[in-house]
């Protein structure tokens, strides 16, 4: 390999493994979180996110799926996550005041 590709390979391989974290973050996120929070949240269902970013991650070394899975992890990230932190924990949310529960 000639020296001058060698910095490029290296930065393809931070972008590479930033493209994986991402994607198994997202995908544990999902995991750990109740079913019941993301209808909640006016979101698509708990399975469908789950399937869609094992997906993202099984497609990691598939060229054009990789950067389409990678989309999917940071929809999820953008959108969905703060969306369904958002939905109180368990509970009622009956004794809720203009800042929070009292």
């Amino acid at each position: 390999m000639p020296l001058l590709l060698l910095p490029l390979h290296g930065a393809f391989l931070v972008i590479f493994a930033a493209m994986v974290l991402v994607k198994t973050f997202a995908f544990i996120d999902a995991a750990s979180r109740r079913a019941t929070v993301f209808p909640a949240a006016g979101k698509r269902t708990k399975q469908f996110w789950v399937l869609l970013l094992a997906a993202a991650l099984l497609t990691t070394f598939m060229g054009f799926l990789s950067l389409a899975g990678l989309v999917a992890a940071l929809v999820y990230l953008v959108d969905v996550r703060p969306a369904i932190r958002e939905v109180p924990r368990g509970g009622s949310t009956t004794h809720m005041g203009p800042y929070g529960p009292w």
